[in-house]
């Protein structure tokens, strides 16, 4: 009993010897193979085609043995040719989805969110066009009678004058426009005139003195005429820009204070209709902001009233000095004229510093000018 022990101890421990001694011959004969050349053992198809199976089945059992605490979450093995100077790349990736994502590395930036252009011009459509509901309702609701209007007398009342006094300085406008062609085209004919006069004095001996009056006489008008144009002019001039500037910059304000005013009663009625509703949850936050709305329409209302009130008293004084200085050459200029008082019709543009221009000619050149 103690032989057949004895030979089953050798037997088992000479059993792991051998397999020992197997596997190192094994790995010795794969060491002698390794240096053949590796383009010597691709396989290739029938087509030509060379036969990856065995990449795929090597890729695969890689994958296998990698432990999983490395972190690496897939791996692909690159192979090049035999020309190449590297065997094998082993590239590393994150696996997201059944695919694999280079990593970059480099410093992480973190960016503040920024607005959305497309967003921002939604958001100021949909303020404008609430804005433009409510005040077209706020109209329409005043011109059927069911709602009110805020109204200052003493404002409106100095807005209607100028508005009738604006009509009524048009008016002279284009009476003076009016007059000013007309006599330009009398003016222009008395110096016609005169010219003929003048022709047939040279060439009629027996009324040469008859024709060199009335040639001398027409040519008088015409220069006093020319002199009650330029007078003319400068009253127009003066008068256009009093209606056409002056008052319409005014009024061009209060066409900004009556849409200011409108915008305030349309949030001021708002506020109203949301007071007289039940006060809960969902009616505060509305209200609260109802009533910062109506806040900020009732300071720009304000604001416009005074700048109204302000331009209107500045239009009134400046109104006073312009047309009164423009009347009294006005006056003194038809009147010296038709009185046949021609140094008191140049005394007059002196005084309003009125230069005439020569007819048929032309302004001075920069050269003469210097």
């Amino acid at each position: 009993m103690s032989d057949c022990s004895n030979d089953t101890t050798t037997l088992g421990a000479s059993k792991p010897a051998t397999e020992e001694a197997k596997s190192n011959s094994e790995e010795s004969t794969m060491a002698q193979e390794s240096p053949k050349n590796s383009a010597a053992e691709i396989p290739v198809t029938s087509n030509g085609e060379v036969d990856d199976s065995h990449e795929h089945s090597f890729n695969r059992d890689l994958k296998r043995s990698i432990p999983t605490g490395l972190g690496l979450s897939e791996t692909q093995i690159t192979s090049h040719g035999f020309d190449s100077t590297k065997e094998g790349v082993i590239e590393a990736g994150a696996f997201q989805g059944g695919q694999r994502t280079q990593t970059k590395s480099g410093p992480v930036i973190l960016a503040d969110e920024t607005k959305n252009p497309a967003m921002e011009k939604l958001e100021l459509v949909r303020k404008w066009s609430l804005n433009t509901y409510k005040c077209t309702r706020q109209i329409i609701s005043e011109k059927l009678g069911r709602g009110s209007r805020t109204v200052d007398l003493e404002l409106e009342a100095q807005i209607d004058i100028l508005r009738d006094n604006k009509k009524k300085y048009e008016n002279i406008l284009r009476l003076a426009q009016t007059l000013s062609t007309q006599l330009f085209q009398m003016v222009h004919t008395q110096r016609q005139l005169g010219d003929a006069f003048a022709d047939l004095s040279l060439k009629s001996l027996e009324l040469h003195e008859e024709f060199g009056y009335n040639a001398d006489t027409q040519k008088l008008l015409a220069k006093n005429g020319e002199t009650l144009l330029g007078a003319i002019n400068f009253f127009i001039a003066s008068v256009n820009t009093l209606v056409n500037k002056t008052i319409e910059d005014t009024l061009l304000t209060v066409k900004q204070y009556e849409s200011a005013r409108i915008e305030y009663d349309a949030y001021r009625t708002d506020l109203e209709e949301l007071n007289l509703g039940p006060r809960d949850a969902n009616t505060l936050p509305k209200i609260e902001q109802s009533q910062h709305l109506f806040q900020a329409h009732k300071e720009k209302y304000d604001k416009m009233r005074n700048d109204v009130s302000i331009k209107l008293k500045f239009l009134e004084e400046n109104k006073v000095k312009v047309l009164h200085n423009q009347l009294v050459l006005f006056h003194n200029a038809i009147a010296a004229y038709f009185a046949g008082n021609q140094k008191q019709l140049e005394q007059t543009l002196k005084q309003f510093h009125i230069k005439l221009k020569t007819p048929g000619v032309d302004a001075p050149s920069w050269l003469e000018e210097q």
